[in-house]
């Protein structure tokens, strides 16, 4: 969520809204926008975040996670059992 507050602070930014400006647009407080931006809500509707990002002309999608990258102790263990 923590990039999604900042693309979504960017994406405001560029087209010169305000938090408020944005919040009317969705029926939204300003301190929802703001939360968002922030990442400092502890629940947020995932369709308020789809609105939004949709408006800007984006899609909210889900993708698999990458691999971590091994750890040295990850390695040893591997190496260790073969």
């Amino acid at each position: 969520m923590e990039n999604l507050g900042e693309l979504i602070r960017s994406l405001r930014k560029e087209r010169k809204l305000t938090q408020q400006a944005l919040a009317s647009q969705y029926g939204m407080s300003r301190a929802t926008i703001s939360g968002i931006e922030n990442n400092s809500l502890s629940e947020i509707g995932i369709r308020k975040v789809e609105a939004i990002l949709n408006g800007f002309g984006y899609e909210l999608t889900a993708v698999p996670r990458q691999s971590r990258r091994a750890t040295l102790d990850s390695l040893k263990k591997v190496n260790f059992h073969e």
